[in-house]
């Protein structure tokens, strides 16, 4: 087998919501992070949740019960203008959180609606 890399992609990233707040699913990841709420299959709508996706950035929200939010484990999203996305994110009532400097990279941390932990980074000049 030796050490070939057989992973080639991601399709996307799955985080978990409560049940009943598809609502805020989208005013979070679809109206101020930017990511389009699309159609989720038929057979998976009566599960409840909801889907983003616009390119290769594809994030599903799939109901848990009991819910808990990843408060460690989380995506890292590549974004255009931090400064300007942090800024409508505090509007919006979220706290942003610095964290340690990483190479090549500014970046902050922010809690979607239900407390999962969302990296924000914007590549250095």
């Amino acid at each position: 087998m030796g050490n070939r890399m057989h992973i080639v992609g991601m399709d996307h990233v799955q985080l978990a919501m409560p049940a009943g707040r598809e609502d805020d699913a989208r005013a979070f990841y679809d109206h101020l992070l930017g990511i389009p709420a699309v159609a989720k299959p038929l057979h998976l709508a009566a599960r409840g949740g909801c889907w983003f996706e616009s390119g290769s950035v594809k994030v599903h929200l799939g109901v848990e019960e009991p819910f808990a939010p990843a408060k460690k484990a989380h995506p890292a999203f590549i974004v255009r203008d931090l400064n300007a996305l942090s800024r409508r994110l505090e509007e919006a009532g979220y706290e942003l959180k610095e964290d340690q400097p990483l190479e090549g990279f500014e970046r902050r941390y922010v809690s979607d609606p239900f407390g999962n932990r969302i990296e924000l980074m914007q590549p250095n000049r």
